[in-house]
Order: C-alpha cells, then structure tokens, then sequence
C-alpha cells in the first residue's frame, strides 16, 4: 500500500519542518518540505497530498503578529485551493507557529470565515519553554470526527515553546465552540484540573491549548507533538521506561484516519 503523503508547508522563518516531516515519517507517512513560493509558482500542487502540516517556528520573523504574514499570504494567495483540500476532507494540522496561521488566515474554527480568534502575547511577558500538562478532550459526540486524540490517555504530557499563545475571543465565540464541541486540549495541573500560571502557561481563555473545526479534519494546538515521537524526547524517561510518545501517536493517528479514509 502506497503510504499517505504529507506536506509540510515551510517559508522564511519556519524552523519546526524537519522535525514535523521526521515524525509523520515515523508515523509510517511519506512527508515532503516544500516552500511556499513553489505553490505560488504553480511548481507544487496540494492534490499530491492527503496531509498539510504548517510547522513550528517565527515564520516572517513574526512581524506585525505571530504567524500574521504566513496567514496572509494564505488567505489572500492561495485561499481556494487551502478551502478546496479542507472541504474535501483532507487534514490539516497547524503547530504552534502553524496554529496562529490557521486562526489568523479564518480556516480555524470555520472555514471560509475572516479571523474571529488570536493568539496573543503571553500573560508572563516572556517566553514559555517547558513541558505542560493538557487534558485531552473526547466527547462522545465526536466519535468519529475526534480521530486526533485516539488511543491517547486523559492526561498526556507535551513540550511548549511560545510567546504569544494565548487563546482569546469573545464570548459568543466561545460560547460556538463549546457548544459545538471543538475544543480538544486544554491546559491543566497534573491531576487533570484546570489552573492558572504556570500549568496554564500563557493565560489562554478556558485554558484552551487546542481546537479543531467542526467536520473535525483542521486541527490547530500550541503544545508540539514533534518534540515528543520517541521517549527519549521525555525528560523524565528514566523515571518512566514505559513512556509513550503522546506526541507521535497525534500524527499517527492522522496518518491512520488518511489512510482508511482518504
């Protein structure tokens, strides 16, 4: 069987490609670093794949907003064919740096809507680098559209790298996502309760580290399940032998669903 074909989507600044294109290979997917300026060149089309990825990084240095010109240049460069890949089901995922994209460019919550959410600088004023705790959040009314979190304990253990991650909207969107069921990961302390600084490290709203759009195929969360697709990656291994890699069983189970599915 051919392996499912991944695109990590790079530009000037990104520096998570390498390590995003390593875990979905580990993840028994085909994954290929393209540059953006070859999609607009019409070098590269997205019908050669089944997964986008935007990775982690500054992409544009994060000038003006984090993520903020990478977005633009989706929504206003190559927005019907980023619309097109999505509303065929296909999967895209946004890290970090690729979850400001998403939001940013409107394709996150609902797609084809201009930016109702952001993320914004940290409450601490500084960097965040660490690992967090985050609850993962299966309602059954998801079953076959939380694919994402499948096979993944309640509480899991990711590593954060931001400075501007904090989740915010207003209160009639929060009220859409809830109801709708679309936020999957949330920050919280080691017993799975929600707190404030530092479990939550940059003062999202909710305490919302992860959300996915309504049919359930565009996902976008600040924690990088890159850094963590062996457990060697775990700081604590030694302590824990049996560890699992939460963070390559997120991409693993996108390739999975891809692959049944797509």
């Amino acid at each position: 069987m051919k392996k499912v074909k991944v695109l990590v989507l790079k530009t000037a600044g990104t520096n998570n490609d390498v390590e995003t294109a390593l875990g979905f290979n580990l993840a028994g997917a085909s994954s290929d670093i393209v540059h953006i300026n070859r999609f607009l060149r019409k070098e590269k089309k997205f019908s050669e794949y089944k997964i986008l990825a935007i990775p982690g990084g500054f992409s544009y240095g994060d000038d003006i907003s984090a993520g903020k010109i990478f977005a633009n240049k989706l929504k206003y460069r190559m927005k019907n064919e980023i619309t097109k890949f999505a509303k065929a089901g296909k999967l895209i995922i946004g890290i970090c740096n690729g979850f400001q994209v998403l939001v940013k460019s409107g394709f996150l919550p609902f797609i084809d809507n201009n930016q109702i959410t952001t993320l914004t600088y940290n409450d601490s004023g500084k960097f965040e680098c660490r690992w967090v705790y985050l609850k993962t959040i299966k309602n059954e009314k998801l079953k076959m559209k939380n694919f994402w979190l499948k096979n993944l304990p309640e509480i899991i253990q990711l590593p954060v790298a931001h400075g501007e991650g904090k989740f915010v909207c207003d209160k009639d969107i929060l009220k859409k996502l809830k109801e709708r069921s679309l936020i999957i990961l949330k920050y919280v302390d080691e017993n799975g309760q929600e707190k404030g600084y530092p479990y939550n490290p940059n003062g999202s709203l909710d305490n919302i580290a992860g959300i996915m759009n309504p049919e359930g195929n565009v996902f976008g969360l600040m924690p990088h399940p890159e850094r963590f697709t062996i457990k060697y990656h775990y700081p604590f291994w030694t302590r824990n032998r049996n560890i699992e890699p939460y963070g390559l069983q997120i991409l693993k189970n996108a390739v999975d669903y891809a692959k049944e599915n797509l």
